[in-house]
């Protein structure tokens, strides 16, 4: 699994991280987390309010922080 956080290093692209460590570690499931800051690069995902989360490619999440049980939904499908 490919996971992408989307944001320039905010405090809220920082709680996405963790909760989507968090989330990972309840499912016991591993994954590549990557930090993405550069703008261009959020933007060609299409996200336009950061954070944003981006799973196997697909934007799942922009502009908030899920919580982490949201997140481990997220990660489920």
């Amino acid at each position: 699994m490919d996971i992408k956080v989307l944001g320039p290093g905010c405090n809220n692209c920082v709680n996405l991280e963790a909760r989507t460590r968090e989330a990972l570690a309840d499912l016991d499931q591993e994954a590549t987390i990557e930090k993405v800051t550069d703008t261009a690069q959020i933007m060609g995902y299409g996200v336009m309010s950061t954070p944003g989360l981006v799973i196997d490619g697909k934007v799942v999440v922009s502009g908030r922080v899920p919580s982490v049980k949201q997140l481990t939904k997220l990660i489920r499908t």
